[in-house]
C-alpha cells in the first residue's frame, strides 16, 4: 500500500528551526510531485514547497519567505522539509502529498489534484 508518514513537527520558540520528514512507502517507479502543504485551523491546505523528482527541481509558493528548503533522498525515500527563522504565523499542521507527473504551475493553490497524503504533523511555534 502506498504511505505517506510525516515526523519532525513539535513546539519551537519564535526564530528557530525545525526539519520535517516524510516517509514513502509503497509508491510505484515515478516521477511524482512530491509537496508540502500546510492547513491553519478553519482553513484549506496551502502549498509551502514541492519538488519534480524526474530533475529534482524544486519550486516555491509565492508566500514562501525563503526560509524554507525542500529537498529529497531517493536513497531512503524520504521528503524534508527544513524551515528556518520560524514565526507564531507557521503555526499549522504540515502534510506531505504526492502526485504523479509533474508540479507545474498552481501546485500550490490545488491539494486535490495530489493523490496521496500523509496524516500530518503538528508544527507550533510560540
Amino acid at each position: 500500500d502506498v504511505q505517506l508518514v510525516e515526523s519532525g513537527g513539535g513546539s519551537v520558540q519564535a526564530g528557530g528551526s525545525l526539519r520535517l520528514s516524510c516517509a514513502a512507502s509503497g509508491f510505484s517507479d515515478g516521477p511524482y510531485c512530491l509537496a508540502w502543504f500546510r492547513q491553519f485551523s478553519g482553513r484549506t491546505r496551502e502549498g509551502v514547497a514541492a519538488i519534480y523528482t524526474l530533475d529534482e527541481r524544486a519550486v516555491y509558493s509565492d508566500s514562501e519567505e525563503g526560509r524554507f528548503t525542500i529537498s529529497r533522498d531517493s536513497a531512503k525515500n524520504t521528503l524534508y522539509l527544513q524551515m528556518n527563522s520560524l514565526k507564531p504565523e507557521d503555526s499549522a499542521m504540515y502534510y506531505c502529498a504526492a502526485d504523479p507527473g509533474g508540479c507545474g504551475g498552481y501546485w500550490d493553490r490545488a491539494p486535490g489534484r495530489f493523490d496521496y497524503w500523509g496524516q500530518g504533523t503538528q508544527v507550533t511555534v510560540s
